[in-house]
Parts: C-alpha cells; sequence; structure tokens
C-alpha cells in the first residue's frame, strides 16, 4: 500500500497518538520523531508505560494511533492491541519494537505497521500516512452510509395514524394488511392493530402513484387490502372468524388468505382468487 495519501480523500489536520512503552527513554525518542514528522502531523496526547495504563486511559478516551511496544510488564502489546477490537473508535495500532519475530502476529492483529527500533523518522512518517489514509477511508464509508441511510429514509413510506393526541408513523413495510369496518380501517402489522380514518380505494391509488409501494399490496376483498409479501396461504373453508355471513356469501364459498406472523384468515372475493394464487406461485408470500 502506497504511503501517499489519496488526494480524494480528506486527511486529518492532525493524528492524535498515544504512546505505549515500558521505556521513558524510547517514549521521549518517539515524542521528539513525532514533533518532526509533517503531511500528516501527530500530536502525542498521552503516553503510558504498561499495556494496564493504556487501557484504563483508552476507557475514558480515544485517538487515533497507538505506537505500542510489545514486550512490557503484565499484558503485553499484543494482548493489548487484541483488546482494542472492543473499544469504539478501534484506533489504528503501529508496533514499535525491537524485537522482529512478532511481526506475524501483529499483523494478524490488523496492525498498520510494525517498526523495528531504533526507529528511523522516514518510517514513522510512512506509517503515519498509512494510518492517515485508512482514517480518510474510514471517515468517507461512514459519510456513505449516512447519506445512504437518509435517502432510504426519505424514500421510505410511512402511514400517518392520529392515536389519542399523538401522530404515529408506521413504516409501510411493517403493515400485513388494511381491513375496511363500518367506517374506520383497521391497519394490522405483526405486533399491534391501529384504527385510522380513511378508505381502501384511498390507499390503493396512493400506493399506485409511489414507486416504493407498487405491486406490493394486492385487494382480496372489497374490505382488505393485503401486503403479497405477507401472504402465507389460500384456503377453500377456511375459518373466518368474526366474518358477517354476508362477508362469507360473498369470499368465494369460503376461500380465504392466512396472514402471516399473525395466522389470521381473511376472506378472499371469488374474482380475486385467481389473482392470490398467481401472487403465491411468484413466490411473494414465502417465508
Amino acid at each position: 500500500m502506497s504511503s501517499a495519501l489519496d488526494p480524494r480523500l480528506k486527511p486529518p489536520a492532525k493524528l492524535t497518538v498515544l504512546l505505549v512503552d515500558d521505556e521513558p527513554l524510547a517514549r521521549m525518542r518517539l515524542r521528539s520523531l513525532l514533533e518532526g514528522c509533517q503531511d500528516p502531523a501527530a500530536e502525542v496526547v498521552a503516553e503510558a508505560s504498561t499495556a494496564s495504563q493504556a487501557q484504563a486511559w483508552l476507557r475514558e478516551r480515544g485517538c487515533d494511533l497507538i505506537l505500542l511496544d510489545i514486550q512490557m510488564p503484565g499484558p503485553d502489546g499484543l494482548q493489548l492491541a487484541e483488546s482494542l477490537a472492543a473499544h469504539p473508535a478501534q484506533p489504528a495500532v503501529v508496533f514499535v519494537t525491537a524485537h522482529a519475530e512478532h511481526a506475524l502476529r501483529g499483523f494478524e492483529l490488523d496492525a498498520m505497521d510494525y517498526l523495528t527500533k531504533p526507529v528511523r523518522r522516514e518510517r514513522l512518517q510512512a506509517a503515519l500516512s498509512r494510518v492517515a489514509q485508512r482514517l480518510s477511508e474510514r471517515e468517507a464509508a461512514q459519510s456513505q452510509r449516512a447519506e445512504l441511510d437518509e435517502v432510504v429514509a426519505q424514500t421510505q413510506e410511512f402511514v400517518n395514524i392520529s392515536l389519542r393526541g399523538r401522530l404515529l408513523r408506521v413504516p409501510l413495510d411493517e403493515v400485513l394488511y388494511f381491513k375496511a369496518d363500518l367506517k374506520y380501517l383497521t391497519l394490522r402489522t405483526a405486533t399491534q392493530s391501529y384504527v385510522m380514518d380513511g378508505s381502501l380505494s384511498e390507499l390503493e391509488s396512493r400506493f399506485a402513484a409511489k414507486p416504493s409501494a407498487q405491486g406490493k399490496f394486492l385487494r382480496v376483498h372489497r374490505n382488505a387490502l393485503v401486503a403479497k409479501s405477507a401472504v402465507r396461504e389460500l384456503l377453500r373453508g377456511a375459518p373466518l372468524g368474526g366474518t358477517s355471513e354476508e362477508e362469507e356469501g360473498e369470499g368465494g364459498e369460503g376461500w380465504a388468505v392466512r396472514i402471516a406472523s399473525v395466522n389470521e384468515w381473511l376472506a378472499v372475493s371469488r374474482r380475486q382468487v385467481s389473482a392470490v394464487r398467481e401472487a403465491l406461485a411468484r413466490g411473494s408470500g414465502q417465508e
């Protein structure tokens, strides 16, 4: 990997560094070398002489980079690097040690570089550039994810329900069905039923005008609009609890669909039986 920063990525203004080494003279030399590094520059924000001290510091704070010795009293540098996987910021690690035989293990722990003592400024500067590149790539990826999340949030459809003086937004993807009952509608999700104003015809028209919702719902009966993905079974003579005799007679001689998650049955009109069969055949209701 090249040590030069990709000009398309914005490098950090200055890397924040934690020095971890049990030898004070080694920390002093690293601090001196870092003061002479530029593009990117680096600032030592703390020092620790043991892995335990470093862990205590990291529990309350963060940094971009840890310059880490390996052989130290108590837990060694490799153990500290391994524990960093749980750190929220996951700072980069560059090992600085006189023991080159640990290099393979260091890279297995996703170390950015492995510097052997005595460290030369040129090698340290190259390691800093790699770290800055990694941070810039991470920031760019996070920004892209945030932009994508925002786009998804803006395009996701919601159904607004007035509920005892408050407005509730139910994601359309969570709706199993809408069912008309007298002058109200029931919206059913896997966990809740909500009563709302409106008509099934209005909802059908609204969904038809929204590309994100087109083709997701099927009118199975004059009183029911069902999410195709929620249909699990079409059955003749299914038990229709709470269905009136009028609906039973219009329900295609007892045809009904079973709704996923809630295992409820809804009547299907005779003219919609073939459409439901087609939806099931296409795999729209497969679990």
